[in-house]
């Protein structure tokens, strides 16, 4: 399995970003995504999960305002839609999918085997 994210940068606050993360090596709509992030010194933080159909999907509490997540089977990619960035989310933020294929929304990192590069985001007051 492929993880390959992409669509970080350097952005301003109160800008919105989309990532991508395109999925290959196995049927991308038969398992639950999500997104984590590692800001600098810190450990790795959960952001958004969405099970294999895309209809059901957690954010977490903190980030539930801004953050969104969603998927396209058709075209094996998932995303993550970050808007009025602000500083305290610049950080890599990885894509990573698990290992059952079912219609779960897995918000425990220890379900996610297979993991992208990670792309940085870094966002300027």
């Amino acid at each position: 399995v492929q993880l390959q994210a992409s669509g970080g940068g350097l952005v301003q606050a109160g800008d919105s970003l989309r990532l991508s993360c395109a999925a290959a090596g196995r049927t991308f709509g038969n398992y639950g995504m999500a997104w984590f992030r590692r800001a600098p010194g810190k450990d790795r933080e959960f952001v958004a999960a969405i099970n294999s159909r895309g209809r059901d999907m957690y954010v977490a509490r903190s980030l539930e305002d801004r953050f969104m997540i969603s998927r396209d089977n058709s075209k094996n990619t998932l995303y993550l839609r970050i808007n009025n960035l602000k500083p305290e989310d610049t950080a890599t933020y990885y894509c990573a999918t698990v290992s059952s294929a079912d219609g779960t929304v897995y918000v425990n990192v220890r379900h996610y085997i297979y993991w992208g590069q990670g792309t940085q985001v870094t966002v300027s007051s």
